[in-house]
């Protein structure tokens, strides 16, 4: 395979939305699941989110458990996986919490259309990968990634990146933790926005697992592609 084993980790409410109408993260999950999203950060080689994810929550990607990053020195990684923001425009901010906490490499995709000086003040702070004419083409950056030697990539989206990915045939499997609550709001965020496929192209996906934690249920799924 010339791309990683691509898997998407979410949490979204009982009707599917990722966050508010504002794109105000909402806590979903628990303790529990907390805990397995910071295991899986830590058994990844990368994690990937997209500019949107970057602008709204300003997260930082990091392993959050000491023993978790101490075991990941230990086996001769860096703390934390490489964590890949997919930004076409070059918009991600300089003082962005991704570049201020944890070591690690950083790696910022743009496009090609991405004005120049924006390029050159993330290149002071990340590895600047350009790949696409107006969007960062995903298939090129997956391909890219896996050149470098990242074997596993973790998606932690939002709706547009999910989208993207999915769409191109990029993803392996989606774990998706659903809590306990409604969020409505036909312009909140989905766990996949972007077009959407016509009914001939619709993804088909296959039920690893189903299991209850805490308030809520994780969805294990394998991709399966197009169902027709």
């Amino acid at each position: 395979m010339d791309r990683p084993f691509i898997f998407i980790n979410s949490a979204m409410s009982a009707d599917g939305k990722l966050s508010t109408k504002e794109r105000k993260q909402v806590k979903i999950s628990g303790k529990l699941d907390f805990e397995r999203m910071d295991e899986l950060r830590a058994q990844a080689d990368a994690i990937m989110v997209g500019i949107g994810t970057v602008l709204a929550d300003d997260p930082s990607l990091t392993v959050k458990s000491p023993e978790r990053k101490a075991a990941r020195k230990a086996s001769g990684k860096s703390e934390n996986p490489v964590r890949v923001v997919v930004d076409s425009a070059a918009r991600t901010p300089p003082d962005a919490d991704i570049f201020k906490k944890g070591e690690g490499l950083r790696i910022i995709a743009v496009s090609n259309s991405a004005q120049a000086e924006k390029i050159k003040i993330l290149e002071e702070k990340a590895l600047v990968i350009k790949t696409g004419t107006d969007k960062v083409n995903l298939s090129e950056l997956a391909a890219k990634l896996k050149e470098m030697g990242i074997n596993t990539l973790m998606v932690e989206g939002g709706a547009t990146l999910n989208w993207g990915m999915i769409s191109a045939g990029l993803v392996d499997e989606i774990y998706t933790f659903v809590g306990n609550l409604i969020i409505g709001g036909k312009t909140a965020p989905t766990f996949t926005d972007g077009e959407g496929f016509t009914e001939a192209e619709i993804m088909g996906l296959e039920l690893i697992s189903a299991e209850k934690i805490e308030e809520g249920v994780l969805l294990k799924w394998k991709v399966k592609g197009k169902r027709n």
